[in-house]
C-alpha cells in the first residue's frame, strides 16, 4: 500500500499502533521495518517529515482488516 500526503501524522501513528498484525515500512532500498516500533516511527520521522507531513510511504500489512483501518483513516481522516 502507498500512501502520500499524510497530514495528520500524530493520528496516523495511532491508528499503526492500533493494528493487530504487522505494519511494515518499506525504504527505498526495499528494506522492511517494523512501523509499529516507535524507534522506526522515530527514524521514520526524521528522515521524511518536511512541513509537519509525510509526503510518500510505502506499507506492507499482514492483516486485512488493518489495512481497513488505514484505508478508513486516509479517507476519513
Amino acid at each position: 500500500m502507498k500512501i502520500t500526503n499524510i497530514t495528520n501524522p500524530t493520528r496516523f501513528f495511532e491508528v499503526i499502533k492500533d493494528c493487530k498484525g504487522s505494519v511494515e515500512l518499506v525504504t527505498k532500498d526495499g528494506d522492511r521495518l517494523n512501523f509499529k516500533s516507535t524507534l522506526c516511527q522515530y527514524i521514520a520521522l526524521t528522515q521524511m517529515f518536511k512541513d509537519a507531513r509525510i509526503s510518500d510511504v510505502e506499507l506492507v500489512v499482514s492483516e486485512p482488516e488493518d489495512f481497513t483501518k488505514l484505508l478508513d483513516f486516509l479517507v476519513r481522516g
